[in-house]
């Protein structure tokens, strides 16, 4: 990580990237051995998924190198003897794999806030975090620590449209969300899907030709175009839309084609709003 990155940071990061983790003569930095089964994970960590090529990867590694940086840790307050890990999961779940019984650690004096600080920095400064989870991180640091947008740009060096066009991806269809993390789907995909009514419809149809983020960006403005054409309503239909929506309460849209086929669509948002429409047209 580049030290530029970490200035302001808090004292969690401080501890765990600056120069306070190089000085073993801090009172609240201890470098020491300790059994691979005395580590417990985060929970705080934001990672959901570790691509398993790459774990072996790592553990062939550490097989060969040995674990060259150590994992940073806390005591574990609810285990005596036990130690939870504060940054390097990654690297502790390697090591199982490689077969080591003993594992260097970093053991730094955080508290429960500062811990959960460096685990979502940490884990969102690396590369491999999948959008999804990314954008949960973001959250977390928004909800939980009350960082702003801008907070959180400066935090993680990257660009404060960055940050909001992630977080949008949670407003995304389930069905899209899982896409994004198992990697069928790209953020650049799926951004332009963010608030269409018909997203997981042209979602699959990305998947299933394969569409590059500039055709899926095309393909989203001819669909709004073509839909723009088809909703050219005379001045009755929309007397009659608008007079539907008073008397429910409800968005309702109306699609009069040319031939005078059409469609009429009425949103809803709850269970009672679903069954004052169903109930009104059921009536007899």
């Amino acid at each position: 990580m580049n030290p530029t990155k970490k200035k302001g940071l808090g004292r969690g990061l401080s501890a765990l990237f600056g120069d306070e983790a190089k000085n073993t003569t801090n009172k609240n930095v201890e470098i020491s051995k300790v059994s691979i089964s005395d580590l417990t994970r985060n929970p705080y960590q934001p990672r959901e998924t570790f691509n398993e090529a790459k774990l072996e990867e790592l553990a062939n590694s550490i097989r060969k190198n040995g674990i060259i940086q150590p994992i940073a840790v806390r005591t574990n307050k609810s285990e005596v003897g036990k130690y939870e890990i504060v940054a390097g999961e990654r690297r502790w779940l390697a090591a199982q794999k490689a077969g080591l019984h003993d594992i260097p650690v970093t053991v730094l004096d955080l508290s429960d806030v500062e811990s959960l600080e460096v685990a979502i920095v940490e884990n969102i400064q690396r590369d491999d975090l999948n959008p999804v989870e990314e954008a949960r991180g973001y959250k977390r640091l928004s909800e939980e620590f009350n960082y702003d947008h801008e907070h959180i740009s400066k935090l993680m060096s990257k660009s404060r449209s960055h940050v909001s066009n992630t977080l949008r991806l949670l407003t995304l269809p389930p069905d899209i969300i899982s896409m994004l993390e198992e990697g069928t789907l790209t953020s650049g995909q799926a951004r332009p899907l963010i608030g269409l009514i018909n997203a997981s419809e042209i979602a699959e149809e990305i998947v299933a030709k394969n569409y590059s983020a500039r055709k899926v960006e095309y393909l989203v403005k001819s669909k709004k175009e073509k839909k723009f054409k088809d909703n050219t309503y005379d001045a009755n239909v929309l007397k009659v839309q608008d007079r539907i929506e008073k008397i429910l309460g409800l968005k309702v849209n109306i699609v009069n084609k040319k031939n005078n086929s059409g469609k009429i669509t009425i949103e809803y948002k709850n269970l009672d709003q679903f069954e004052l429409i169903s109930d009104l047209l059921t009536k007899h």
